[in-house]
């Protein structure tokens, strides 16, 4: 099993859903932990902390330069390093492109792609001087393949993969190794708004909103779970994934296969 003992992660967006799996995943294996994102603070901190886990919270919006600059020097101030950088957070909005409020667009690709560069920018001449790290980008099958009414998103998630290949390469000679996580259809407050959306515009129920959802994309008709995706994240950070680089590795029960 993985040890991380003696290394710090930053999650961002790790407040609930995926990045708080992914979190919990490296917390179980020894990491201290910095949080960051606006939901429930303290039940994530708990959640962190009931694993014998070291946390901190930091509350910066990422989709502004200056406070992603203040996020990373608290987090070596509280930690003295940061080993492991899960870039995680992200906002969804869905309309055609032509009515695409110009506003979202701007936020999506501010929180989704340029979060991910700036962090990885600030973290990566520490990582150097350390000798270690571990970058995981946490992407989306959006990043793989396309859906409609999803261009911000979808420009995103494709941008942050190539994003990842490229610093990968960059890195390539280093004990540094940046690779992106492709997940599915993950039932987390994005995806249950997106559900809630469905069911009231169609006049159906949550339940069969969520059928629909799942059998349009997602073959094992089955939700990633953001447990599953910890576990992925985990291996990603260990020796046996020292020479996985630039991988965008999808959990998607079958979207992509198709």
């Amino acid at each position: 099993m993985t040890s991380l003992v003696g290394k710090t992660a930053l999650v961002t967006g790790s407040t609930s859903g995926i990045g708080l799996g992914i979190a919990c995943a490296l917390a179980e294996a020894g990491a201290n932990i910095v949080l960051n994102g606006f939901g429930p603070e303290q039940e994530a901190h708990d959640k962190i902390a009931e694993r014998g886990a070291q946390v901190r919270y930091h509350g910066a919006d990422l989709r502004h330069p200056g406070e992603i600059a203040a996020l990373m020097t608290y987090a070596a101030q509280q930690f003295g390093a940061v080993d492991i950088l899960i870039n995680n957070a992200g906002i969804q909005h869905v309309a055609p492109v032509e009515t695409f409020d110009p506003g979202k667009w701007d936020d999506i690709l501010a929180l989704n792609l340029s979060a991910a560069f700036h962090t990885i920018r600030l973290a990566v001449p520490a990582m150097r001087e350390r000798g270690w790290g571990r970058i995981v980008n946490i992407a989306s099958v959006h990043g793989l393949v396309a859906s409609v009414n999803k261009t911000a998103y979808v420009a995103a998630k494709h941008g942050l993969i190539g994003l990842t290949k490229s610093v990968a390469l960059e890195l390539a000679q280093t004990n540094i190794t940046c690779n992106a996580i492709c997940p599915g259809w993950v039932l987390t407050p994005l995806v249950a708004k997106q559900i809630a959306d469905r069911a009231a515009a169609q006049g159906i129920s949550q339940e069969q909103a969520q059928t629909q959802l799942l059998q349009e994309k997602q073959p094992s008709q089955r939700f990633v779970t953001p447990a599953q995706l910890g576990e992925l994240a985990l291996f990603l950070t260990g020796e046996a994934a020292a020479e996985v680089r630039g991988a965008a590795w999808n959990m998607d029960g079958g979207w992509v296969a198709q």
